[in-house]
């Protein structure tokens, strides 16, 4: 181990190591949070707010739901079993996907150079503290993401009454007298972009689980992905808390007229499901309902997406595919008539909150940005997540990812 090195005189931000240091530079332990206080005491264990955000809101829904004599929903309903079986299942997947298809490029399907491969990657990437990382990671976002579905569901029946006319003047107001959704597709029309719009906007659902999975498992800097993890906890909580305060169904489902013009599409389609399956939780034996309005979740979770992106990704590429992605999903929920402006507005507060709770829950400075790469040359997994040698100071001994250089490892297949 090599002595550590002199603290250097102080530089300016455009200076700053994370930025500048050489790929051989020793990672040294942090003092401080930022240049000028302390890291939080939560520094030394990352999980301990998402693991408290968890908690609490699988009590609260399991309170609600007993009060209001509902069952407690799987949003996913019997996928690979109750989440009892499904949790080890999902942990266990991560590291498969990780391991096997790695394993197969090093090795070049030759078996004893792959089951070498996979014992290095497992004794290099896959450490205690990544497991750590994996398991409750996934177990608490798992938690908040159920809980979040289910409170979700119960709003009709603890608050009825609705704030959509108020929002739609408002709309109205800051459209000289039109609708959104009817100003953009005069604009941009009702076949084609309809079906883009959608695309982007169904494509959410799935990214929503894959994100999760890709920052923590293939985030070089284990730091990240609880950062990561974290924030998306909060802002599905703060999600669920809006939907309380501001109750709203949406101007495509309070005045279904907005989009009656538009090509037949999956997401209208999706509109309907929605609409049909609160007339059963309402009116007949339906477990679940997923209509709430205020805030936009898309938008929210989308701008955290792109605020992560831009934070911990070093390829510049990839951050401008999430901030693109954010733009057609904000457009894509006032063209299908989802939201209000009022909730895409909220929405991008929700993201901005969840992002700097999380930075400061998890030790991070989110005024620190990762060096950028051009991304147009071929990048594999250690180069578009950013690395230990680029995280800011505030990064705890344990997270880094076992304190060893993978500069040369060959490159992962792409997923």
């Amino acid at each position: 181990m090599p002595s550590p090195t002199p603290t250097p005189a102080p530089t300016p931000a455009s200076d700053h190591p994370a930025a500048t240091a050489p790929a051989t530079a020793p990672a040294t332990a942090p003092t401080s949070m930022t240049a000028g206080g302390p890291a939080p005491r939560l520094l030394a264990r990352p999980w301990t707010f998402l693991v408290a955000n968890a908690a609490l809101m699988g009590v609260v829904t399991f309170l609600a739901s007993h009060a209001l004599d509902r069952p407690v929903a799987d949003p996913e309903g019997s996928f690979l079993g109750p989440s009892w079986v499904r949790l080890p299942v999902l942990c266990l997947a991560a590291i498969v996907l990780d391991l096997l298809p790695r394993a197969l490029w090093v090795g070049r399907l030759h078996p004893a150079g792959t089951v070498r491969a996979a014992r290095e990657r497992l004794r290099t990437h896959w450490t205690g503290a990544r497991l750590l990382l994996v398991t409750v990671g996934i177990s608490c976002f798992y938690v908040v993401y159920v809980a979040y579905r289910n409170l979700k569901s119960l709003l009709p029946l603890i608050r009825e009454e609705k704030y959509d006319s108020e929002l739609w003047r408002m709309d109205r107001l800051l459209f000289l007298g039109h609708d959104p959704a009817t100003v953009l597709q005069d604009l941009l029309g009702r076949d084609v972009t309809a079906h883009v719009l959608s695309t982007v906007y169904l494509t959410y659902i799935p990214l929503v689980a894959i994100l999760v999975t890709v920052w923590l498992v293939w985030s070089r800097n284990i730091g990240f992905g609880w950062w990561f993890v974290t924030a998306q906890g909060v802002a599905w909580t703060l999600g669920t808390v809006s939907y309380y305060l501001l109750p709203t169904l949406g101007p495509g489902i309070m005045y279904p007229w907005l989009a009656s013009d538009l090509v037949p599409n999956g997401t209208s389609d999706l509109m309907d499901s929605l609409v049909a399956s609160r007339h059963g939780f309402l009116w007949g034996d339906g477990d679940y309902q997923g209509v709430a309005g205020f805030a936009s979740l898309h938008t929210a979770i989308a701008l955290l997406w792109a605020l992560m992106a831009r934070h911990t990704v070093r390829s510049r590429t990839v951050q401008r595919v999430f901030w693109v992605n954010f733009a057609l999903t904000v457009v894509a929920t006032l063209y299908f008539g989802w939201h209000y402006v009022a909730d895409d507005l909220a929405g991008a507060v929700i993201a901005l909150v969840a992002f700097r709770v999380g930075a400061w829950a998890t030790g991070h400075d989110p005024a620190l940005k990762v060096s950028p790469t051009a991304g147009a040359k071929g990048v594999d997994d250690h180069d578009t997540l950013a690395d230990s040698r680029t995280e800011p100071r505030c990064t705890p001994p344990h997270a880094q990812d076992g304190g060893r250089d993978f500069s040369s490892s060959p490159p992962s297949p792409s997923i």
